[in-house]
């Protein structure tokens, strides 16, 4: 009986262990926000990520920008998005009321039959002359907008409270795991020393 309470004591002292151990870990992957120091051991303390966030933002951005949403990714998604026909009627019906404006001067006979031609040019035309223009601007848009650099200031940007609240609850329930695990091996641990105290 002496033997089961001493391994179930050290079974709850381990786990006990283990699991404040990986609780005070993940706090201190936040914490101390600023920098505390010793001056006797010349130490200074600083939580990992408020000591790290312009690298981590970087490798953020870096990885957001390369592997998860490019630049390309996001004009292919706009174009796809796109009603092209609608813009290119829209843009013709334009073109086309600028010439019947301008054209007023001219007897309403010769209009008409220049009317289908017009009509055709503009078909023709309209579609080809907006591809081009978009395929300019989409080219400007992805030599002035880098989003690496846009992720990257908007986290360094973040209070490091807000930072802290955001991993927390985007990462919530990896943490839980990782503080039940280090209960579980904290109390396998507390086992295998009873079994050594009894047995040894």
């Amino acid at each position: 009986m002496n033997n089961f309470i001493t391994i179930l004591i050290l079974t709850i002292v381990g786990g006990l262990i283990g699991w404040i151990t990986n609780i005070l870990a993940i706090k201190l992957m936040f914490r101390p926000i600023k920098p505390i120091k010793i001056p006797i051991l010349n130490i200074e303390i600083l939580g990992l990520i408020p000591k790290r966030k312009n690298e981590i933002a970087s490798n953020i951005g870096e990885v957001i920008s390369n592997e998860l949403l490019s630049m390309d990714d996001i004009l292919e998604q706009a174009l796809n998005n796109s009603n092209g026909e609608s813009f290119n009627s829209h843009i013709t019906n334009k073109v086309k009321n600028i010439i019947n404006e301008k054209l007023n001067v001219i007897p309403m006979p010769f209009r008409m039959m220049a009317s289908p031609y017009i009509d055709d040019i503009l078909n023709k035309e309209v579609p080809n002359a907006v591809n081009e223009i978009s395929a300019d601007l989409l080219n400007k848009a992805k030599e002035n907008v880098n989003i690496q650099e846009i992720v990257e200031e908007k986290i360094k940007e973040l209070d490091l409270e807000q930072l802290e609240d955001i991993i927390i609850r985007v990462a919530r329930k990896e943490l839980k795991h990782i503080e039940i695990l280090g209960l579980i091996l904290g109390a396998i641990i507390g086992v295998l020393q009873g079994i050594l105290v009894i047995f040894l």
